[in-house]
């Protein structure tokens, strides 16, 4: 059986409705230019633990944003409450603040000619209309396969099915008024094992916009035990240089410090390792990362920015090559530069090898790393994006000659990203797309090792 209530409010043009008021508000107040963002989410989960049902979450939220210019200065305010008398103390909130703020010769909206052409339609929307039992069956039944995977499955913290909708609508002052709602979709589990005294827990989850395109729960709990079990009887390791294979959910991480540091605000405070690097080659010559926002069904991919500038598909990367950088209208107009469409982040960025083939799977990348460290698990914040001295406690696996001989544990991997970049080996066609990030593991020819 399944819900039938409606999943949002406002149905997308009473929301334009709204944001069209808001612009006109905006005027008639004295603001130059304006812009307003209004969204609205549902969202429900399930979580098992133990074969019981032990939490059921629900919630609903809406939420409008608006910016203000007078000429170059700037003002923001947001609202939990769309209703006409909100929305003008809002407005009001936004102008004020705009009239005591500095001038600032970059602000301002994207320019109008960013934002031509019609977004295409990306099915990003994937209605879930699971009820509590339904969810609970497909939670227990993740978590079930996952205690049957082994005796030594001894407890859990539990398996969750979550559906995610949401909707949102960008309206600003020269024209550009335009939405679209959107889904996100998980089944997760999170078994632990236990030999003697000793435990580990490790998990596994499937995320989609549709949820028919989710993993089979039994194949989510199932493979979070398998690497549960792996890592009982860790070991130590002496201090050592070796090469580090990076399973692919944590290389997502490596492409996700790259961005950082390629983006605006870190370049125009030149706060980052990578500052005046366009057209410089600070990858290994193989790698290429490629930015596809018009992918269906993807998780980063959108049709526009948080700015309503278009988004287009680019090589950032090509044979090792920065070729751009992520911008917003501000950063850009920092920089003295066009914006790339990032405001608001990357949108579906794909890491690359010019050497990968269709059967290097993490089987041949092991073989590749031949005796080395393979990583799973990273813990802190050990990474200064200014040096690019990269430091991270670590768990995974030694290997030796392609096979792994041990799990170890209390172990940090250290190097800075600058070499670490150009000392990409090899990555593997293992790719993790559960996220807007896509890679495949990622091997680094060495890095130092410390127990």
């Amino acid at each position: 059986m399944t819900s039938a209530a409606p999943l949002f409010p406002h149905t997308q043009d009473q929301l334009k409705e709204i944001a069209a008021g808001i612009l006109r508000c905006a005027a008639q107040g004295g603001a130059s230019s304006a812009a307003v963002e209004i969204s609205e989410g549902s969202g429900f989960s399930v979580t098992v633990r133990r074969g019981a049902l032990e939490t059921i979450e629900r919630h609903r939220d809406q939420a409008a944003g608006v910016t203000i210019w007078i000429g170059t200065r700037r003002g923001d305010a947001s609202t939990n409450d769309l209703s006409p008398d909100s929305i003008q103390s809002t407005v009001a909130a936004a102008i004020d603040f705009a009239r005591h703020a500095a001038e600032d010769a970059c602000a301002g909206l994207a320019d109008a000619h960013c934002l031509e052409g019609a977004p295409p339609a990306l099915d990003l929307f994937h209605p879930w209309r699971i009820d509590t039992e339904a969810a609970a069956e497909l939670a227990r039944r993740a978590e079930q396969a996952a205690f049957d995977a082994g005796a030594r499955i001894r407890n859990s913290e539990g398996a969750t099915v979550c559906a995610q909708h949401g909707q949102f609508v960008l309206a600003t002052s020269h024209g550009f008024l335009a939405g679209y709602p959107y889904s996100r979709h998980s089944i997760s589990c999170a078994p632990i094992a236990q030999h003697g005294q000793h435990m580990q827990r490790d998990g596994w989850s499937s995320s989609k916009r549709n949820a028919t395109e989710l993993a089979m729960p039994e194949a989510v709990g199932r493979y979070a035990a398998e690497r549960a079990l792996a890592r009982l009887q860790p070991r130590a390791l002496s201090a050592r240089a070796c090469p580090v294979l990076f399973e692919a959910p944590l290389a997502a991480g490596l492409l996700g410090a790259f961005v950082r540091a390629v983006s605006g605000v870190a370049l125009y405070r030149r706060a980052s390792f990578l500052v005046d690097r366009l057209g410089e080659r600070i990858f290994a010559p193989h790698i290429q990362i490629h930015e596809a926002p018009h992918q269906p069904r993807a998780m980063g991919a959108a049709p526009f920015d948080q700015e309503g500038v278009r988004t287009r598909a680019r090589d950032v990367v090509r044979d090792g090559i920065v070729q751009g950088y992520f911008l917003s209208t501000y950063s850009a107009r920092k920089l003295g530069m066009q914006t790339t469409g990032n405001a608001g982040g990357a949108h579906q960025l794909a890491l690359r090898s010019a050497h990968t083939r269709d059967k290097d799977d993490l089987r041949a990348m092991l073989k590749k790393l031949d005796t080395g460290l393979l990583l799973t698990e990273v813990m802190g914040q050990g990474v200064n994006y200014v040096t690019g001295d990269y430091s991270r406690g670590a768990v995974g696996f030694w290997v030796e000659r392609g096979e792994i001989q041990y799990p170890v544990e209390g172990i940090t991997v250290a190097g800075n990203l600058k070499q670490m970049f150009k000392d990409i080996v090899a990555v593997g066609a293992d790719v993790y797309a559960n996220s807007a990030k896509e890679t495949g593991s990622v091997l680094i020819e060495k890095m130092t090792v410390a127990g």
